[in-house]
């Protein structure tokens, strides 16, 4: 083989490289994602084997496409047994929950809701609770808690609580 084609091949190589990278780089805005994480987890004792759990939260939408939430699932991980799914609560009933019951404190975010968008390039406070059926103890011994938001697409997010 020539020195003239080990050049071309080289330079044909390094030119497809190149393409790809720009294709890969350009490209990047058009995958939807969501980046978050939990800022904070409150309790509400509802019985000896109730609990409403509130978890307000903070997700940024890197993409350049709107997310537009199709479903939220709550999934808690005891430190024994197998992992709880919350029944999930909708707006109208947090709202209530926090007029009337003031020992859960404050609210801070709305609730994150069926149809809510995420523009691009958006970062914004929502909250989402879930009533478990796991007594208040279990709930404050957990490993941790986890929130899975899903775009119409089918595109899903998952959010992990960092134990401190």
């Amino acid at each position: 083989m020539s020195k003239q084609f080990w050049i071309f091949l080289v330079a044909g190589l390094a030119v497809a490289t190149g393409l790809l990278a720009l294709l890969l780089v350009g490209t990047k805005s058009a995958h939807l994602e969501l980046n978050g994480e939990i800022l904070k987890v409150r309790v509400l004792n509802l019985g000896p084997q109730a609990s409403l759990v509130v978890a307000d939260f903070r997700v940024t939408n890197p993409s350049g496409l709107p997310f537009v939430v199709s479903g939220v699932e709550i999934t808690l991980e005891p430190t024994a047994g197998e992992s709880a799914k919350a029944m999930t609560v909708s707006k109208p009933q947090v709202d209530a929950v926090f007029q009337g019951a003031r020992l859960i404190g404050t609210k801070y975010n709305d609730v994150l809701s069926l149809q809510d968008r995420v523009a691009p390039h958006q970062t914004v406070d929502r909250m989402v609770a879930g009533r478990f059926e796991l007594p208040e103890a279990a709930i404050d011994r957990r490993k941790s808690l986890r929130l899975k938001i899903e775009d119409v697409d089918g595109t899903a997010a998952e959010i992990t609580e960092r134990k401190k």
